[in-house]
């Protein structure tokens, strides 16, 4: 009939427009799901880099990375075998996480799905069947940019840009409670505190939040400067750091302690305070040479006992920036000392060992494919004399699904 016929003209043209405008405020949507995964992963060029993802294990000396081209490789100091996990669905890898109190399940964010391996550090295999694998899927929820465990491991969160809902995932039961709030365009960063409390999510424009786990209710901000690009919490959970795509100034939000923890409440600060400016400097070098450090900040990480911040600065910058922090009685952020390669090395991925005698291991994966680490120890001025001898840690160095170590 003619009428239906000009009704539904009429809602094609109207679904045509909202889908243009909407694509007009998050100009991400009309990205590939492999342009979209290379802007929000967490390392830099992921694209060209060797290194696509890397987690160290919460408990144990082992930690998981994933290649170009998408095989995931073990490595354990119990063991000289290294298991490499494969799937037909695990593509576009960009982020693994160790799940707290277990020794065997890694999660993995792939293009149209998480991945749950479980993985039997007593196991002699080198390649773990498909049964070894659990797959979590959504309609909607592709690609999959970042998966972060609760600290007590009960809880997987799964974001993706193009999705405006957080997947809170319980995973032996396969299920999961979508945290939808409209506004943003999808999630494109989700950590969750180390005491459990609270999540920080943010989404490709300027909107983010901090969530209370409890009945996870939130907070909204907006950031004036463009989306956040890199986040960070405090060891007590109340502190989180973050900074935004657009300017090299490291802002804090403080949170206040509840004192009734049946109540969600969340307490956050009214507004952001700007902690570092890390705009760009010339710093003259012992050898008399002046090198340019600062600009826009892709990623940073605190260490678990809140002593050191490592930050990556820019594209083509070659340092990683690494900060001394002092959370009492006020938030103090110093630099500390700069971080540099091998020749023509860039910085791709920082990461702390989450525990470490003595200080923090920070480990450093580099452009070229080499994973470097870096022992930090942390003493009294009266003991510089009595610093111990630093470990010897092997550095491993991959490429094109190759690696020996150096």
């Amino acid at each position: 009939p003619t009428w239906i016929c000009s009704v539904s003209q009429k809602l094609l043209m109207l679904t045509r427009l909202t889908g243009s405008l909407h694509g007009s405020f998050f100009p991400h949507l009309s990205l590939s799901n492999e342009e979209i995964v290379s802007k929000y992963s967490s390392v830099q060029h992921w694209g060209s880099s060797p290194v696509k993802a890397f987690a160290w294990h919460p408990h144990t000396v082992k930690f998981a990375l994933a290649l170009q081209d998408d095989s995931i490789r073990v490595h354990s100091s119990a063991s000289d075998l290294t298991p490499i996990l494969k799937h037909k669905l695990q593509k576009n890898v960009a982020s693994l996480a160790w799940q707290p109190n277990s020794s065997s399940v890694l999660a993995v964010a792939c293009q149209s799905c998480v991945l749950i391996w479980h993985i039997e550090p007593t196991s002699l295999a080198t390649r773990p069947s498909a049964s070894s694998v659990q797959v979590l899927q959504r309609g909607g929820h592709c690609p999959v940019t970042m998966v972060h465990w609760s600290p007590d491991g009960r809880t997987l969160l799964s974001v993706s840009p193009v999705d405006a809902s957080i997947l809170a995932w319980a995973v032996a039961m396969e299920t999961c409670m979508p945290l939808w709030r409209y506004g943003g365009g999808g999630v494109s960063l989700v950590t969750w505190s180390p005491d459990g409390s609270k999540v920080f999510s943010a989404t490709p424009s300027n909107v983010f939040r901090v969530w209370e786990t409890r009945s996870w209710t939130c907070e909204k901000w907006y950031s004036v400067t463009g989306h956040v690009k890199a986040a960070c919490w405090s060891p007590e959970g109340n502190v989180v750091l973050f900074a935004t795509e657009n300017q090299p100034i490291i802002y804090s939000l403080t949170f206040a302690a509840v004192s009734d923890e049946s109540s969600p409440v969340i307490g956050g600060s009214q507004t952001a305070v700007a902690c570092a400016d890390l705009s760009e400097t010339s710093i003259e070098m012992s050898d008399g040479k002046a090198i340019k450090v600062g600009g826009q900040i892709h990623q940073m990480v605190w260490d678990p006992q809140g002593g050191r911040l490592a930050v990556i600065l820019g594209e083509s910058c070659e340092f990683v920036a690494v900060f001394r922090t002092q959370r009492s009685p006020m938030l103090e952020i110093t630099p500390c000392g700069l971080v540099r390669g091998q020749d023509g090395e860039r910085p791709e991925m920082v990461q702390f060992k989450p525990s470490f005698d003595g200080g923090s291991l920070l480990t450093v994966v580099w452009s070229s494919g080499r994973i470097g680490y870096i022992p930090l120890y942390y003493i009294s001025s009266a003991g510089v004399n009595e610093m111990p001898q630093p470990p010897v840690i092997n550095t491993h160095r991959f490429s094109n699904g190759l690696y020996s170590n150096t």
